[in-house]
């Protein structure tokens, strides 16, 4: 039994090392292709002949790529969506509706306040143009009440001196000439000192006609720019509208709430799905161009109102009284109102989404409802409720991109210009920006304008879509009303009803109505284009086409070409480092064993030119090899004797 496993072994050592055992990589590679699954690389062995085998190695590498390609399209598709539509009948929430009247103040509460801004309007016009027709001829030169809580530094006279229009002209020597529109001061300016709102104007061919601006400042009075127009009205409306927000930024939002329109002086007649409704459903909500705006079906109070049936019968009908004749004429120049339709848990971004709506005309507008869902990542970079956005929400609602980034906007003026922008909400702990407390502001305000159009600033990185939107589609229809056969019972009805004793005209009135077009529920929703399972199962697809090769055959490659292959790297490396390390310490020794062969403190033999003496004599000559004899020491018969006279001695003491 010894002799048969002692032969097994004997036999099985002298056989190939094949597999992982081999003893280098080459020998592992014949030994997969040869054994592999994987019939590419098995006919790369076995094929006979040259050309034979160099055709099946570019039939190989062509699957290989083929596979490798076809994957890139496989994981491409994965982060691909489709869209589904659905439509469904069914009862809807109505929205929630915010109306504004565009005027935001009555003229007899804001005439300290804007007295001196008019004033300065009226004086621009008349030296600008040589005329001012009814620009101030009606009540906001005419009345004389006044809030005396409000202290009259918020006139803002400092902001009026320093922020006057200029008007820049061409002179006779091509240089360009500024002057003040009010004190008639004329200067020369540099065309770098110039910005332009609207970069389409060539301000080296003025002419004669010249183009509208103002000057601003830096907080330090050391670097100012002209922001010239390219229309007079422009120019005009935008330095009026710096001043205004100037000017109101330091009235507290009590007397303000006091200066606009209350809901019962708005909203003249309202009706909701065939029921009468008041001023009490109707919720307010201030804004800070449009003073007191009011929104119906707001769901403060947790109630939201539904629609049962659609078409314009139904909804919301309102008659709004705008009072033409307050009309502040600097600050806007169109008339009507402003309705915006919202879910009841966003923001009434009025300016930005506003729907402006015109006196003596019926407006019809339709509603049609769809809810959009987004796939977050890896799909999309929306943002499912704006928690993972790193950016204050300033108005508390649900999340949306404008809002984020007007809180953005205000956050970066905040933190440039030191004050908040009177537009838009404030921050804590923070101010709203004034020319009494902040005199760069509008400097920086422009600065950082004009950053945040050119993408400049980190707003446009940081705010992201979101995932999940409800938009109402609207269609807008308009009719003439009062018609001409009702204008008079119409007109003199509601006079009447509101006291006005003769002088409401259908210019004062806004007749709106909102609704649903129908029931239909349009719902857009995003699902994966591929699943994991459908993504693994066409990647088995391509190989089993391609290849004939399963996952079995890629863990037999990876263990073949990552971990036997390593492994016998590895082996042969501790292997050669052995054999250096055995053939080092071999010639280590080998010299150590000549040292001493050859050395002095050898006690068999000595080598030494002078004359022997009887000690040297008695030692045994160095061999010239260095090698020490290996004979058997010899029996002498001298040493027989001295151990006879060893014990003679020995007796002869004991005698």
């Amino acid at each position: 039994m010894k002799n048969t496993k002692k032969f097994k072994e004997s036999v099985k050592k002298q056989l190939p090392l094949t597999g992982p055992e081999s003893r280098t990589v080459k020998d592992l590679m014949d030994w997969y292709c040869n054994n592999t699954n994987t019939h590419g690389c098995r006919r790369i062995a076995v094929s006979r002949g040259r050309l034979r085998r160099w055709i099946w190695i570019c039939f190989t590498l062509t699957a290989v790529a083929i596979i490798f390609w076809q994957y890139t399209l496989l994981v491409m598709s994965y982060y691909s969506v489709t869209v589904s539509v659905m439509v469904k009948y069914q009862t809807l929430s109505f929205p929630a509706v915010t109306v504004c009247n565009i005027n935001p103040y009555k003229p007899n509460t804001t005439i300290s306040l804007l007295d001196e801004l008019n004033r300065q309007a009226r004086k621009i016009l008349e030296k600008l143009y040589g005329f001012c027709t009814d620009c101030g001829s009606g009540n906001f030169s005419s009345r004389s009440l006044s809030l005396d809580d409000i202290p009259v530094k918020t006139r803002s006279l400092n902001l009026l001196q320093d922020m006057s229009l200029i008007k820049v002209e061409t002179a006779k020597d091509g240089q360009l000439v500024a002057s003040d529109i009010v004190t008639d001061l004329q200067y020369r300016i540099s065309g770098t000192a110039i910005t332009r709102m609207y970069n389409n104007m060539d301000l080296t061919s003025l002419g004669g006609q010249g183009h509208v601006g103002f000057k601003v400042c830096n907080q330090g009075q050391d670097n100012c720019v002209i922001y010239t127009f390219n229309s007079g009205i422009t120019a005009l409306q935008e330095w009026y509208r710096l001043n205004f927000i100037d000017i109101m930024a330091q009235v507290p939002n009590e007397k303000k709430a006091e200066m606009g329109y209350s809901a019962d002086e708005l909203i003249v007649s309202c009706m909701y799905d065939g029921q009468a409704c008041d001023s009490r459903n109707f919720t307010l909500f201030q804004h800070p161009l449009h003073g007191n705006c009011y929104t119906f079906n707001s769901g403060n109070d947790g109630n939201i109102l539904q629609t049962l049936i659609g078409g314009n019968a139904r909804g919301l009908k309102l008659i709004l009284y705008t009072e033409n004749d307050d009309y502040n004429p600097f600050l806007f120049t169109s008339m009507g109102a402003k309705v915006i339709v919202t879910d009841q848990n966003e923001y009434p971004l009025i300016d930005d989404v506003g729907l402006e709506v015109q006196t003596a005309m019926e407006t019809l507008v339709g509603l049609q409802l769809t809810d959009s869902a987004k796939l977050s990542q890896p799909y999309s970079d929306c943002t499912v409720d704006g928690s993972d956005v790193m950016e204050e929400n300033l108005y508390n609602k649900s999340y949306s991109l404008q809002i984020c980034l007007h809180s953005c906007f205000q956050k970066e003026m905040v933190n440039s210009c030191g004050c908040a922008y009177y537009e838009q909400p404030l921050p804590p702990g923070a101010e709203y920006c004034s020319y009494e407390k902040f005199p760069g502001w509008i400097y920086c305000y422009y600065q950082l304008q004009d950053k945040f159009v050119n993408e400049r600033l980190p707003c446009q990185d940081v705010c992201k879509e979101p995932c999940n939107s409800k938009d109402f589609e609207i269609t807008k229809s308009l009719a003439q009303w009062p018609s001409g056969a009702s204008e008079a019972w119409v007109i003199r009805l509601l006079d009447w009803e509101r006291g006005l004793n003769g002088t409401l005209s259908k210019n004062d009135l806004v007749n709106l109505a909102i609704f649903y077009q129908d029931l239909n529920w349009r719902s857009l929703s995003e699902s994966p284009a591929n699943s994991i399972v459908t993504l693994l199962s066409n990647f088995g697809g391509q190989n089993g086409l391609w290849m004939s090769c399963s996952v079995v055959c890629f863990i037999e490659i990876w263990e073949v070409f990552l971990v036997d292959i390593l492994t016998i790297l590895v082996r042969n490396w501790f292997r050669k480092a052995k054999l250096w390390w055995n053939k080092k310490k071999e010639g280590q020794e080998q010299v150590y064993n000549q040292n001493r062969h050859t050395g002095h403190d050898n006690p068999v033999c000595v080598e030494d030119e002078d004359p022997p003496t009887f000690h040297t004599a008695m030692q045994l000559p160095c061999v010239q090899t260095g090698e020490v004899p290996s004979t058997p020491p010899p029996q002498y018969d001298a040493l027989r004797i001295q151990n006879v006279f060893d014990e003679q001695f020995s007796d002869t003491e004991v005698n």
